[in-house]
């Protein structure tokens, strides 16, 4: 009944602004992902011997990705770039959900993680990269005489 009365679709465009505002200002997890600033997406863990970083990075091409180790600080950048369709009268954006753009992540490491053993791996859209943690920090059993 309402849709007849205006001349496109108003309730899509509130419904569209809306999405838009709370993406923009909700930097919680969702099916998509966090907020801006939030690409890629990041797995952190490690073993008794090392720390375990997983990046999500589909769509960006390796050869563009930083690692770089610190002063204890892992920093991951890069960009990915747009496919949209081109600027033609003929092409047609519906829906943008997909970050393009720069993008950074800085983390924190751990004080035992050694800055001269580190491994990266780029496979299928994921950057591994592991940290070996320094010896004497690791834990060990002690024999009781």
């Amino acid at each position: 009944m309402y849709r007849s009365l205006f001349p496109y679709d108003m309730f899509g465009e509130m419904d569209r602004l809306q999405r838009e505002i709370q993406q923009a200002l909700d930097l919680s997890p969702n099916i998509r992902g966090f907020g801006r600033g939030g690409f890629p997406a990041l797995n952190i863990g490690g073993t008794p011997q090392t720390v375990e970083v997983y990046a999500f990075a589909p769509g960006v091409d390796p050869k563009t990705l930083e690692v770089d180790l610190e002063r204890g600080m892992l920093t991951i950048a890069g960009e990915r770039k747009s496919q949209l369709p081109g600027d033609g009268a003929q092409s047609t954006l519906h829906i943008n959900e997909r970050f393009a753009g720069s993008f950074r992540r800085v983390i924190s490491l751990p004080e035992d993680a050694d800055p001269d053993a580190v491994e990266a791996s780029f496979k299928d859209g994921l950057v591994h990269i592991t940290i070996q943690r320094r010896a004497a920090a690791q834990p060990r059993r002690i024999t009781i005489h």
